[in-house]
């Protein structure tokens, strides 16, 4: 089959990526993460994220009476129960809360390809690529993506794509780097923390550089 272009969006495991050789990666690392649904009316409305050595929880209500639960860590070992004990406040919210899924486990991949577009192939998604999943931009990200891949195809010109890909991606390559660097320092993590609670306005101008402005969200919403 000819076609004029080629577009990868078939996911972090890319088979065309693979085969138009676009597999080199100047970074690829992962943790690993299982989730698990339970029975229990939630508590917030909004999705929390517990910080722990080691790993974090991330709480997602589901439904009126459901809620998803996530830890990421980098044992590939490590379950839902095993990683509870370390944090009480979470654990004393579910005792005797009963779960009403299996556990299933996935890999939390960061990647970052040396080139997302060769010839007439476009690499779009998590085909081009990782972010690691704490930064919430996946989605998002992947819309902005599709715009300026849009454009280039437009202009019949992919290096368009190449150099609109790099810049999207950098604040959020930042901002992982960043919370990852919090997760593997215990030190680090807790001063973050103490500084964001003592300084609320501190913390608001980190989402700001996160998503950039507060319209971000409103436009990807729009683009879904």
């Amino acid at each position: 089959m000819r076609a004029r272009w080629i577009i990868g969006a078939d996911g972090s495991q890319s088979s065309v990526r693979r085969w138009s050789g676009l597999s080199h990666f100047d970074r690829n690392s992962q943790q690993f993460s299982c989730r698990r649904h339970f029975r229990v009316v939630p508590w917030s409305e909004y999705m929390e994220v517990y910080w722990g050595e080691g790993c974090q929880f991330y709480v997602t209500p589901v439904s009126a009476n459901e809620i998803c639960l996530v830890p990421m860590t980098r044992d590939q070992h490590q379950r839902v129960a095993d990683a509870l004990p370390s944090f009480p406040q979470l654990q004393a919210r579910l005792q005797g809360v009963p779960a009403i899924t299996s556990e299933r486990g996935a890999y939390a991949v960061t990647r970052k390809l040396h080139r997302v577009t060769r010839g007439n192939v476009a690499l779009i998604g998590d085909a081009s690529g990782n972010v690691d999943p704490i930064t919430g931009e996946g989605l998002c990200l992947a819309f902005r993506q599709a715009s300026a891949l849009a454009d280039a195809l437009i202009a019949e010109d992919l290096s368009l794509y190449e150099s609109a890909y790099r810049r999207l991606s950098r604040r959020q390559r930042f901002m992982a780097d960043f919370m990852l660097l919090m997760d593997r320092s215990n030190f680090l993590q807790q001063r973050t923390i103490k500084a964001f609670v003592g300084r609320p306005r501190l913390f608001a101008d980190m989402l700001v550089v996160c998503v950039k402005q507060n319209t971000d969200y409103r436009e990807c919403a729009g683009h879904a």
